[in-house]
């Protein structure tokens, strides 16, 4: 059995924009329902919500039905220890949270590989081997490993260069919120400095050749971001398009 191709990277490297949906409810139900919703790619956040990891497998087999969704996992932090387990469990794809300088990068890549080029702990009989099917899985898993960073800081604003160009390094993600709060600005992600910020750091990672992504539930911000060569864009977290339609039902009333 040979491994799963990575689409969403492949995806990545040929400069095709990828529509995104962010997984917050744990469980097997909710990740199914949006991994049949036809988006590219569905985001399983263990940071910003109460799914623990233990549930990622859940949500990665309810997604599996669904080829033409790629699933990407971020861990509560860039621990080696949780980035190792989502692995095992079969995760592909990483977005690691909160890193700020090309050590933490490289610290995080560090994760994802086996030695002698990382610390990747070795097991043979999980998900993620097809519990011991894929041929050669020890070696060649690498190449279908894609790895985002996170910066969400003005500190790792003003490292973006070095970060995105750590060796192992595959895109990097803009986190709004928390670059708002680092400039003065919590909360405020549609503030024009903000906004300024982050289409500069798509025109610095663009002049890199890095894919750069970003969420936001603002679907006049969602377009602009996409216009300006976002290359992965989540438009929705499942949490809060719940909560709106709720309210909304409730004020019909």
């Amino acid at each position: 059995m040979k491994n799963p191709t990575n689409h969403f990277k492949a995806a990545l490297k040929e400069g095709r924009h990828q529509l995104g949906i962010w997984n917050t409810i744990g469980g097997n139900t909710v990740p199914e329902m949006l991994a049949a919703a036809g988006f590219d790619w569905m985001l399983i956040d263990c940071e910003h919500s109460a799914v623990e990891t233990v549930e990622v497998q859940t949500a990665l087999q309810a997604a599996a039905g669904f080829p033409s969704v790629s699933a990407v996992v971020r861990p509560a932090a860039n621990d080696t220890m949780l980035i190792k387990r989502v692995l095992d469990m079969g995760a592909q794809t990483l977005l690691i949270p909160y890193v700020e300088t090309a050590e933490e990068a490289a610290a995080a890549v560090a994760s994802m590989r086996y030695g002698p080029r990382g610390i990747r702990g070795m097991a043979g009989v999980t998900r993620a081997t097809r519990y011991g099917q894929v041929e050669n899985y020890f070696t060649e898993v690498e190449e279908n490993l894609c790895l985002i960073v996170q910066i969400e800081t003005v500190k790792g604003m003003e490292n973006l260069e070095a970060i995105a160009q750590t060796d192992g390094v595959d895109a990097v993600f803009i986190g709004p919120a928390d670059l708002s709060a680092t400039m003065g600005l919590p909360g405020q992600t549609t503030h024009p400095d903000v906004v300024t910020a982050i289409l500069d750091a798509f025109d610095r990672l663009a002049a890199l050749g890095v894919p750069s992504g970003i969420l936001t539930l603002d679907a006049k911000e969602s377009k602009r971001f996409m216009d300006h060569g976002s290359g992965f864009t989540a438009v929705g977290v499942d949490l809060a398009l719940l909560a709106n339609s709720v309210a909304a039902l409730r004020s019909s009333f």
